[in-house]
């Protein structure tokens, strides 16, 4: 659903708020760096060039973003106030929205075909929806924490918070497989919303401002994305984390947001 890109460096060619409690308590913001690669400047580092800026409310506690067919679905966290929402994207017009329960905090959220996939981040369930009403169909229990997911087309990628990507089959969410994530010789760790694009995922570092592409096949990081100084340091006050990542379908553009951020930004990533 969603067309790959393609970018050459050198002789490199990539494919394609108010204060509440942290959400993952006790992590600490580790950012990731190519620290240790073969040597400097072996891995691309890219950052977000903006194209338009798009209003977001900003009370949204935003952990998962998806684009598609002109609707922006949208899914939010924290205990009694998680939600998913479907936005018409030209107008700002909400089209849908369903909350969820009070004791489940909402996470990453995939769309794959006439359903949506919504994880949830300790409760271990995933919540099956019918795209067009939202509304729950079942629910499947998982091991571990939820938090971002995409689908490449074939299966579901989930993370969990480690430098884990776990395979899903989009129909009965078991798993089938996995990769450990690297970026040089480290374990790239936090991983948070996923988009997959191409047959590749873009992943939120949690914490930072960064944004990694990820070769599913291998695990290894082939970029790195410097999303920071997207919003002015008066913007940033009551705001939290970088977190939401969208592909612009049939483009080589970006839609980024973050928790309780008031707008979204529609990016290109070109060499730094």
């Amino acid at each position: 659903m969603l067309c790959g890109w393609v970018l050459t460096i050198g002789l490199g060619l990539l494919a394609c708020a108010p204060q509440v409690p942290a959400q993952h308590d006790g992590q600490d913001n580790r950012e990731q760096t190519d620290q240790g690669v073969g040597h400097s400047g072996s891995l691309p580092h890219l950052r977000a060039e903006v194209i338009s800026v798009l209003p977001h409310d900003h009370s949204s506690f935003t952990q998962g973003l998806e684009l598609v067919a002109g609707t922006l679905y949208e899914g939010t966290g924290l205990h009694g106030e998680s939600l998913l929402r479907a936005t018409d994207l030209a107008t700002g017009e909400v089209r849908r929205e369903t909350r969820l329960p009070a004791d489940l905090f909402g996470e990453g959220i995939t769309v794959t075909g006439d359903r949506i996939w919504q994880l949830t981040w300790q409760e271990g369930v995933a919540l099956e929806r019918d795209r067009e009403s939202l509304a729950e169909l079942r629910r499947v229990e998982y091991s571990g924490e939820g938090w971002g997911l995409c689908f490449d087309g074939a299966r579901l990628v989930m993370s969990d918070g480690s430098d884990r990507l776990t395979f899903r089959d989009p129909v009965t969410f078991a798993p089938i497989g996995g990769v450990g994530v690297r970026l040089g010789g480290s374990a790239a760790d936090e991983l948070n919303e996923l988009e997959c694009v191409g047959g590749q995922v873009w992943a939120n570092v949690w914490g930072s401002d960064e944004i990694l592409h990820i070769d599913p096949l291998n695990g290894q990081v082939t970029a790195v994305v410097d999303a920071s100084g997207l919003l002015s340091p008066r913007q940033r006050a009551g705001t939290d984390v970088l977190n939401g990542i969208a592909a612009v379908p049939g483009t080589d553009e970006f839609l980024l947001t973050g928790k309780y951020w008031p707008s979204i930004f529609r990016v290109r990533f070109i060499p730094t």
